[in-house]
């Protein structure tokens, strides 16, 4: 995906819309290798991160500047940014440092600060004068709402997510590794142009029921045929929008507590469809779905959802007490973790949601369900 010109300068007019309110004098967006943390430095720039990190400075009027670390001169495709200005850096928080102090930014408002940013970055940028404002919040708000062009990013990725969630259901059998099913969803993400923006992880266990650890596939665990096992696979497409989506498979029978909370989860397709509208917040959407997990004497253990986009995990996660309002067209990853009382079992699915204003609106046709193993889309 290219973006277009209008695309990229509606989003720099949104970071500095936010960014004037809370009265910074520039944004600086960290992004590194770490799947999932690379996104929003394409956000901003067009630049995917093949090794290393980079920073995108923003200021609130006058061109953005791409920062990179020198010894990463050779490292990526540097004529994918759209930027003009780009800087190769001995030490890129020391060039920051000496910029902010040029510009005379009073207050920079920093994405990536607390989880991120290089530490020998910080070290020296915070000995500017300068004050470092902890930003993540504010920009994942500015780029929660998904435009047009972002959404058909979003869709190709979930188009893609499905493909490879149907290869590892087509391909299940009983006496498969966990690794061979799993890399029937790698080949097919990796065909379709994810390169390396995939993560990937199960749940599994015996007697009808899955362990609530997420852990890695094994290389020479074999599935039984009562093993439950859900892939984990959430992926970001060409565009670089992330999106999830997964579903169980059991070759036997699951259990008295799976079936349970199966049944909670087809309350908690229901209850997003209603709840998901643009004026209600995180907390009303986190209490409508969970409430049937939660009669039914389950615990969450992984976060209910949160908003999604080039970043795996965006600001704000659906969840008691977050009071952020839903907009239109604002995406969301919901994925209740039903763990049993005992902890001992546990069911999860995921699925990429839209917020309109006739409701949540899943972006995958898949039916909530466990499947056997052989299925294919209907």
């Amino acid at each position: 995906m290219t973006e277009s010109q209008a695309e990229i300068e509606r989003r720099y007019a949104s970071i500095r819309e936010a960014a004037a309110r809370d009265d910074l004098d520039a944004v600086l967006v960290c992004g590194s290798e770490y799947t999932g943390f690379e996104g929003a430095v394409r956000y901003v720039s067009g630049f995917r991160i093949l090794h290393r990190y980079a920073y995108v400075l923003i200021p609130l009027e006058g061109e953005p500047t791409i920062v990179f670390p020198r010894e990463a001169r050779w490292v990526g495709d540097h004529s994918e940014t759209w930027l003009e200005d780009k800087v190769f850096a001995e030490h890129p928080g020391q060039w920051l440092r000496e910029r902010a102090k040029e510009r005379h930014y009073r207050r920079l408002g920093v994405y990536g600060l607390d989880f991120v940013m290089a530490v020998r970055d910080y070290a020296a940028l915070a000995q500017g004068s300068a004050e470092l404002v902890s930003w993540d919040q504010g920009f994942d708000l500015a780029r929660a709402v998904k435009s047009e062009e972002e959404l058909r990013s979003v869709r190709e990725s979930v188009r893609i997510n499905e493909a490879g969630v149907w290869a590892v259901i087509g391909a299940y059998a009983v006496g498969k590794t966990e690794a061979e099913l799993m890399a029937e969803a790698e080949r097919v993400f990796t065909a379709m142009g994810c390169y390396r923006t995939t993560m990937d992880m199960i749940i599994s266990g015996p007697g009808g029921s899955a362990r609530p650890e997420f852990v890695f596939p094994s290389p020479t665990r074999r599935i039984e045929r009562d093993d439950l096992i859900v892939y984990g696979l959430e992926i970001a497409g060409p565009g670089g929008h992330w999106v999830e989506f997964s579903r169980p498979t059991c070759a036997g029978e699951p259990s008295p507590e799976t079936l349970a909370a199966l049944d909670a989860y087809l309350e908690y397709a229901e209850a997003a469809k209603q709840a998901m509208r643009p004026g209600r917040t995180a907390h009303d959407v986190h209490r409508a779905v969970s409430k049937g997990f939660l009669d039914r004497g389950f615990t969450l253990g992984h976060v209910t959802g949160h908003s999604i986009g080039m970043t795996m995990i965006e600001h704000p996660r659906v969840g008691e007490g977050n009071e952020v309002e839903l907009r239109e067209n604002m995406v969301l990853s919901m994925h209740p973790h039903a763990i049993s009382a005992d902890e001992r079992a546990c069911l999860y699915m995921q699925d990429t949601w839209l917020v309109t204003k006739e409701g949540g609106v899943p972006l995958t046709r898949a039916p909530i369900r466990i499947f056997r193993g052989g299925e294919t889309p209907a």
